[in-house]
């Protein structure tokens, strides 16, 4: 028995007795209700009424790996070599470096409930809810090298981009590789991550394992104990659904990358500079201890951000930089 297990006979909105779901799953009550104390202490909410049972307090949609394949047009399935749901994993973009170094990887994609060791870039830990996200990885090989990727994280912004604003949400891009969205306040919150992890030469084939992580429903409780404004892709789009947004994604996604060490950046840097969230604004550049106050302009068909101040002009070009709007 699996907490996946448990949340879909709990899911139907009908009340389960402890007894009728250890028939169901093959276990003994005591083993259900430790199942059940973890779905609360993972963030669930349940509802107990003596004498009828449990139930969810609301309903959690479950990732489903064959109704995502079967969803997904002809040319993204064709690109997909394997399609694997887990429910916990340190890390998704993890899980499929190590195949890589088992000889597959290639064309992979691995989708998480929750992962326990998520990080984004910089080594940050990327904490999430179970069931309430969507952290999904995309193995890819390419022959040209690390050197023709230049900007890959961008375009892979602006194809999540256009997912949701084909459901009404209205994402900005923050550079290098964050997607935004505005909170009930008025300011910014993040909704999304990108993390790309490359292995292999400069000039010859490399390995490349694609990381999003999309906030798509959470709770006040849990936005309340992360430190940085968060958002959700409920807040614009209440009706959609994790399964959908995961095909539309992969929909798009898997012929960028098919095709990228061909086109490049540049067929993608005008629909990134549109979504730009600062452009034109002061921000603070961070370098390591340095810290620099400049004025973002636009990326270069390379992927890398202008910047100026009074006395120069100069480019941004990743690595340990950062860049976050002023308030």
């Amino acid at each position: 028995m699996t907490i996946g297990d448990l949340i879909r006979l709990l899911s139907d909105g009908e009340f389960h007795s402890g007894e009728q779901l250890g028939e169901r799953l093959g276990v003994s009550r005591a083993a259900v209700w430790k199942q059940l104390r973890k779905l609360e202490s993972l963030g669930i909410p349940m509802e107990a009424v003596k004498g009828q049972g449990y139930r969810l307090a609301e309903p959690l949609e479950l990732l489903d790996g064959s109704v995502i394949v079967a969803g997904l047009p002809r040319e993204a399935r064709r690109c997909v070599t394997r399609l694997f749901v887990e429910e916990v994993l340190p890390s998704s973009n993890q899980f499929l470096r190590e195949r890589f170094g088992q000889g597959a990887g290639h064309g992979e994609v691995c989708l998480v409930e929750q992962q326990s060791a998520g990080k984004g870039r910089r080594g940050r830990p990327w904490v999430t809810p179970w069931g309430r996200t969507l952290m999904l990885s995309v193995g890819w090989r390419f022959e040209s090298g690390i050197a023709a990727l230049e900007g890959l994280s961008l375009a892979v912004g602006v194809v999540l981009s256009q997912v949701l604003e084909s459901h009404g949400v209205k994402p900005l891009l923050k550079w290098p590789n964050d997607v935004l969205l505005e909170t009930e306040t008025g300011g910014l919150g993040k909704l999304a991550g990108i993390l790309v992890e490359m292995s292999g030469d400069a000039a010859g084939p490399c390995e490349v394992v694609v990381g999003i992580g999309i906030n798509v429903d959470l709770s006040a409780a849990f936005r309340e104990g992360i430190e940085q404004p968060v958002s959700a892709v409920r807040d614009q789009a209440p009706d959609l659904a994790r399964n959908q947004l995961a095909i539309e994604l992969l929909a798009r996604l898997m012929p960028l990358l098919a095709g990228f060490e061909h086109s490049g950046f540049a067929s993608w840097q005008a629909e990134w500079n549109a979504r730009h969230a600062f452009a034109g604004q002061e921000v603070d550049v961070i370098q390591g201890e340095r810290r620099e106050v400049a004025v973002a302009e636009q990326v270069d068909e390379s992927g890398n951000l202008w910047v100026k101040d009074a006395s120069r002009r100069w480019k941004l070009a990743g690595g340990e930089i950062s860049v976050r709007g002023r308030v």
